[in-house]
């Protein structure tokens, strides 16, 4: 029997505490997320998003007749809009948006304008982006149209398709606390159908060969004990090399493969930088080659199966709030982490939660100036482990929540694969569906929660691991066996770990730039482990009443706990404690037209403080 934790309730009756869920789901008719039209749909995810966010970010308290009332003084108006679930961790459903004057609904468009007027007129709120705002929500909300359209005509992936690819494409509507989720400025409508995950898309790479001269890589990977260089591995995964009218890559003489993404391989040609070493005959064009790659959720990381490695290539599209160009740093950083593990952490690691790894990033390839030996951006990449195989079920926790708007998903039109999976485990082992959510978010908090708080507490490495960083694999049933954290860009060492952090691996953070100050990791793993990660997934139970949210947020409280009184992590004393948390806020760092990549990890988003739900 499991028991929710800080209570001495069965995980059985969690039903039975929660206020009746079909009597709170509402009519299908009554939910703007499942209108016919694919573009109203998508209109009303938009929508549906931006007030989430102005919720959140200016601290609007829940109606207590129902209805949602948001002035905008600076525009002499006001919006209503009902309330169809208030979510104690901010994962708000709203019905149709209307003025308060009357007239039409509001669009997304309408509503962005709205914002960003009001933003510009409050001194604490000021940003210069707020047209930009507009602009993305266009595209955002357009983009998001053709994927409901083609989702809706063909709902199931193509047959034989591996599970960690089906579920890295299942993210159609995007984060649920962003303006513009699925915002890809300078993406035509014909390169979105080969480069979107979303339209299940496929593509071969494009090609460089990089002289010598301008070369700079580094590996830590090995095969059966044996260290394999970075450009060995890239001329394996494009064929066998210098096979003139063969599958492989004719490689001049004194030179290394480098693959891009063909977008950005066409987008670098216009750059002064790249243009010099293309004449100085440093960087040669191969042209596409080899088999077709996977866009993963992030769109830029690309996944082939039966490949040993999985691609972290620069795009220089802005991508939600940044140019996904790689750094110098993050690529250092990803070998570094593999090499600090081998050093006998992953090995401590294993002892404590067998389950759980982070997915290696152990080798990169790039360009330099050949004079100064500067780093040429937007010419790199990263190779990743792919340690999935076809039968092998890791699930991005983003994708696995990401409500699905289109017909002939079982009960509702919204549902999830997470809904799936609980009425799947309900009917198998026959009891009430909210018992089951209860327990599948336990097993979740052991396998994949837990191994993050020893790794922080015990070695000093914060990981920011949200939802869309975060792999839950499950087992054949669907409950979580372990999981997996991926990302080069979201490491965190702690200052007050430095000296035994630099005994396992001396030298650790002079090139990656990843020590920080104990109050910076303290704030961001607050944010991306405890709001983003596991109050996000209690708000995707909630929102779409899979179970009951102050149910879960007692287990969330009673598994903190426990891991309190370890004393490893302080992470779950400061959720249990702090009367406040600082948040991100995702409209409020758009407005700002702040680039997330770029500059000090403490400056790189705006946060504002919300108030903590488990206290």
């Amino acid at each position: 029997m499991t028991v929710l934790p800080g209570t001495d309730k069965p995980a059985e009756a969690a039903d039975q505490a929660a206020v009746p869920l079909q009597a709170r789901r509402g009519t299908a008719t009554d939910d703007p997320l499942e209108q016919a039209d694919a573009y109203g749909a998508a209109d009303a995810a938009g929508v549906e998003g931006l007030l989430r966010c102005w919720v959140r970010e200016t601290g609007l308290a829940e109606p207590r007749d129902g209805v949602l009332r948001v002035s905008f003084a600076a525009s002499g108006t006001a919006l209503r809009v009902r309330v169809r679930h208030w979510s104690a961790v901010g994962y708000h459903r709203f019905g149709t948006a209307r003025f308060e004057a009357g007239g039409p609904p509001a669009d997304a468009v309408t509503v962005a304008a709205l914002i960003a007027r009001e933003a510009a007129a409050g001194a604490e709120l000021v940003g210069p982006d707020g047209a930009d705002l507009v602009g993305r929500v266009v595209d955002s909300v357009r983009r998001t149209a053709v994927f409901i359209t083609e989702r809706r005509a063909a709902p199931a992936g193509p047959a034989n398709t591996h599970p960690f690819l089906d579920a890295e494409q299942a993210l159609i509507l995007g984060h649920p606390l962003h303006p513009t989720p699925k915002g890809r400025e300078g993406l035509s409508e014909a390169e979105a159908r080969d480069y979107s995950p979303e339209l299940r898309g496929a593509f071969p790479l494009h090609w460089l060969a990089v002289d010598g001269s301008a070369l700079a890589m580094d590996s830590a990977w090995t095969e059966r004990g044996r260290p394999v260089a970075a450009d060995q591995l890239l001329a394996g995964l494009a064929g066998p090399a210098g096979l003139a009218g063969g599958p492989g890559l004719r490689l001049p003489e004194g030179t290394a493969p480098l693959p891009m993404h063909p977008w950005q391989a066409e987008d670098i040609r216009h750059r002064p930088d790249a243009r010099a070493l293309f004449d100085a005959g440093l960087l040669h064009d191969l042209g596409p080659a080899g088999d077709p790659w996977h866009p993963t959720s992030s769109v830029r990381t690309v996944y082939r199966p039966g490949a040993p490695a999985m691609l972290k290539l620069s795009l220089g599209l802005r991508i939600t709030n940044s140019r996904r160009e790689n750094l110098r740093k993050e690529l250092r950083r990803g070998v570094e982490v593999h090499r600090l593990l081998r050093s006998g952490l992953a090995e401590q690691w294993r002892a404590a939660h067998p389950g759980f790894d982070i997915v290696r990033d152990p080798a990169w390839l790039a360009v330099n100036t050949p004079d100064d030996g500067e780093p040429v951006q937007g010419l790199d990449v990263v190779l990743r482990h792919n340690p999935f195989g076809p039968t092998d079920d890791a699930a991005c926790v983003a994708g696995l929540t990401s409500p699905r708007p289109w017909p002939g998903a079982p009960d509702t039109a919204l549902r999830s694969r997470l809904g799936q999976l609980v009425a799947h485990l309900a009917a198998r082992t026959r009891r009430p569906a909210a018992a089951v959510a209860a327990e599948w978010f336990l097993r979740y908090l052991e396998a994949v929660v837990q191994p993050i708080l020893w790794l922080d507490g015990e070695a000093g490495i914060a990981l920011e691991a949200h939802q869309q960083n975060t792999l839950v694999l499950l087992d054949a049933d669907g409950w979580p066996r372990g999981g997996r954290y991926r990302d080069n860009q979201g490491y965190y060492y702690r200052e007050s770990h430095r000296e035994a952090l630099d005994r396992r691996l001396p030298g650790i953070g002079s090139e990656s730039d990843t020590f920080v100050a104990d109050a910076v990791a303290d704030e961001r793993i607050a944010y991306y482990v405890g709001i983003n990660n596991v109050l996000g997934l209690i708000g995707a139970f909630g929102s779409q009443q899979l179970a009951d949210e102050q149910v879960l947020i007692a287990a969330f409280r009673g598994f903190l706990a426990k891991a309190a009184a370890t004393g490893l992590s302080g992470l779950p004393a400061r959720l249990l404690e702090a009367p406040v948390l600082r948040c991100k806020a995702n409209l409020l760092t758009r407005l700002h037209g702040m680039d997330e990549l770029v500059g000090p990890v403490d400056t790189q988003s705006v946060y504002v403080t919300i108030p903590n739900p488990l206290v």
